[in-house]
């Protein structure tokens, strides 16, 4: 009778499927013979025919050499990525691709929950700004979306256009109109001087 392992560890020589993410892990990648700036545009135009890529890191650490990481913006168009340039002969050489262990920094970012290294709780908590609340809540790519946009929080009701500007209540000036401006301008011009070198 064999021996199994005990029970919530996986089996020797099987590791736990990772579980679909944002962010790609690429290996296999020919590092030595092109520049580091070269393979990560080259990984950038081939990933983003499948999505938005927010971020593409190449290193040419020995310990990194060969590897990238690709962030696209949504976990679907990563999946479409990975099932689709899996095998892909990029460069000579066949692409192993496979989901990320962990989150990127860019999508920890974005979405607010980044932890900068070495501090407490207290100071990583980030809010999450109108911007990444906009990136991370849209709609899958090729659907519609039915609600309204959000009025935008922060900015000051725009004042209702006259013919004249009213003066500002708090004391600061106005910006003047280009007929303004033109008007004073034109009090101040002067002529050229012409110099001829043909004497």
């Amino acid at each position: 009778m064999a021996a199994r392992p005990p029970p919530g560890k996986p089996p020797v020589g099987k590791q736990p499927p990772i579980p679909p993410n944002q962010t790609l892990y690429v290996t296999n990648l020919l590092s030595s013979k092109i520049q580091k700036d070269d393979l990560k545009t080259a990984l950038y135009m081939l990933f983003s025919t499948y999505g938005p890529v927010l971020d593409v890191v190449v290193l040419k650490t020995v310990k990194m050499r060969g590897q990238a990481h690709v962030v696209f913006r949504d976990i679907q168009a990563a999946t479409q990525a990975l099932r689709s340039l899996e095998g892909y002969d990029f460069l000579g050489k066949q692409l192993r691709i496979q989901y990320a262990k962990s989150k990127s920094d860019v999508v920890a970012k974005l979405d607010g929950t980044y932890k900068m290294p070495g501090t407490s709780g207290a100071n990583a908590n980030v809010e999450m700004t109108e911007t990444q609340h906009n990136i991370f809540n849209a709609p899958a790519p090729g659907t519609t979306s039915t609600a309204a946009p959000a009025p935008a929080r922060g900015l000051p009701a725009k004042p209702p256009s006259s013919g004249s500007p009213a003066p500002a209540a708090d004391g600061r000036g106005q910006k003047r109109t280009r007929d303004e401006e033109d008007e004073d301008e034109s009090d101040e011009d002067v002529a050229m001087e012409e110099d001829s070198d043909d004497e």
